[in-house]
């Protein structure tokens, strides 16, 4: 009788034993295939793709982000123009986002020295200063010292945007003091005061020139030669969907991504 109990007892732990291997067996594939949608896991690309970039982007970057919707059906690209400086200050305040693209390597070292970026930034593009304008160039203006004239009424973007921080080099590089009736925040903000007749002149990219049209003229200026602006582009450390953030980021460094953008006269050397 006693050696019958313990036969019974050992069959039903062999049976126990069984069923544990068994359980846990099934439930690897289970956890390994629950990935976020869009991790790096999951192996595609679904979700929302957030992207924090230069407002002198804006019309490139739209185009990418219906070109990254269509190329991964399901996916939605979000973003947030402005300018660098007020976009770095947010991602390092905490603001949700997959992807920074920043108009110079000064505002994205804010945020990588906050420890907010995944691996390093790399330059994408670069930029080069223009002046902008009104349709005709009504004030004859030929040079960067043609701006001092204190009859024109002429914007610069802050000092502590990209945009603005480029025109002080050339300006102090040149030797010229300039005072405008304005400094504005972004390069679009300095670009509209000329649109709306606001103002004479503004020092802005030449992407922005050639992406007004005729709403404003472009006039070069060798002293932007010396004060052309790398743009460096990173996934940000606590990216919600990083496959997406790669993916995108992958795009916009690609030879697609490079034509959109010197299309719209950025600079890839």
């Amino acid at each position: 009788m006693t050696r019958t109990l313990r036969a019974a007892g050992a069959g039903v732990a062999a049976l126990l034993a069984l069923s544990a291997c068994s359980s846990s067996d099934d439930s690897a594939p289970s956890s390994a295939s629950s990935g976020a949608p869009g991790s790096s896991g999951s192996g595609r690309v679904s979700g929302t793709v957030t992207v924090f970039a230069a407002a002198s982007l804006k019309e490139s970057f739209t185009t990418l982000g219906e070109t990254f919707e269509k190329a991964h059906p399901g996916t939605k690209v979000t973003f947030s123009f402005g300018g660098s400086d007020s976009l770095a200050a947010s991602i390092t305040g905490g603001a949700p986002a997959d992807v920074f693209a920043s108009a110079s390597p000064k505002t994205m070292k804010i945020v990588t020295d906050a420890g907010d970026t995944s691996g390093t930034p790399v330059t994408f593009v670069r930029n080069q200063l223009e002046i902008a304008t009104l349709p005709g160039n009504p004030d004859r203006i030929a040079s960067l010292k043609d701006l001092t004239d204190t009859a024109l009424k002429v914007v610069l973007c802050a000092e502590e945007v990209p945009c603005g921080a480029a025109a002080r080099k050339a300006l102090d590089a040149s030797g010229l003091k300039l005072t405008p009736v304005s400094y504005e925040q972004d390069v679009k903000a300095a670009l509209t005061k000329v649109e709306l007749k606001e103002a004479d002149a503004a020092v802005v990219y030449r992407t922005d020139v050639r992406a007004a049209g005729d709403e404003v003229e472009g006039v070069d200026f060798p002293e932007s030669a010396g004060a052309v602006n790398a743009y460096p582009i990173a996934r940000l450390e606590d990216a919600g969907n990083a496959a997406g953030a790669d993916a995108f980021i992958d795009l916009v460094r690609s030879a697609e991504g490079r034509k959109v953008l010197t299309d719209a006269g950025f600079l890839t050397s």
